[in-house]
């Protein structure tokens, strides 16, 4: 059985053999696979930024200046209101990546659109 200590060293030895899987403070990854699908993007006077999916069900915010998301330590929300199952919000920290956020995006768009 694995400690947390010994998940967090191999956490660290992934990341400095792989730089890219560190927290890299861009959404660009984010917002070129949402405006090549057709999400409407749509900036606040914060410098923060919305993306909604062309059915509206979905919703990703992007939230580099909003005190209260930095306060929960958050800085990227995917909501998402199914059309047959419950709602559901993940949020994502400082730390993770652009691109696996967008992997998680690109599987949920895949799933929907089949």
């Amino acid at each position: 059985m694995n400690t947390a200590s010994d998940l967090l060293a191999l956490f660290r030895s992934v990341v400095a053999q792989r730089p890219s899987l560190a927290g890299d403070g861009s959404a660009e990854s984010v917002f070129s696979l949402l405006s090549e699908r057709g999400w409407a993007l749509v900036d606040t006077p914060e410098a923060n930024v919305h993306c909604t999916s062309p059915d509206g069900r979905v919703c990703v915010g992007w939230l580099p200046e909003d005190p209260a998301a930095w306060r929960r330590g958050i800085v990227r929300t995917v909501r998402a209101a199914p059309a047959e199952a419950e709602p559901w919000v993940q949020e994502f920290g400082p730390d993770v990546p652009s691109r696996a956020v967008a992997g998680l995006l690109e599987a949920l768009i895949g799933h929907v659109d089949r």
